[in-house]
């Protein structure tokens, strides 16, 4: 059996699994940023680094919440429409301006909690 290679290190799996689902979400929503700017413009080598690290940041994140149904059930479907759009036919219909909101939404969150604790 071949042996997996991991983009990420294991010092950031390792990091990742003590993480709240708002940051694992905001930092998977900067890899689906990148995938989308650099489809966009053409550049399918960078595109396909980036959806290879989104899908890394993806498992990792099922992992680290594994236990948890309903956070399980939203990572899936966020996944799952990831895939579709970037692999198959894009049959939920999704465009780039909507993916991009969805995960900025994790984002804002995340700086009002930073901004918070200032």
């Amino acid at each position: 059996m071949a042996e997996i290679k991991h983009i990420h290190s294991t010092e950031t799996y390792r990091d990742w699994m003590t993480h709240s689902i708002t940051y694992q979400m905001g930092n998977i929503g900067s890899e689906v940023s990148r995938a989308l700017k650099w489809t966009a413009k053409g550049n399918e080598a960078r595109a396909n680094k980036a959806i290879d690290r989104t899908l890394e940041l993806f498992d990792f994140t099922i992992e680290a919440n594994i236990n948890n149904h309903a956070r399980l059930t939203e990572i899936l479907k966020a996944r799952d429409e990831f895939c579709d759009y970037f692999f198959n036919q894009n049959s939920y219909h999704t465009n780039p301006a909507q993916m991009q909101k969805y995960y900025d939404g994790f984002a804002l969150m995340l700086l009002s909690s930073k901004s918070n604790k200032l």
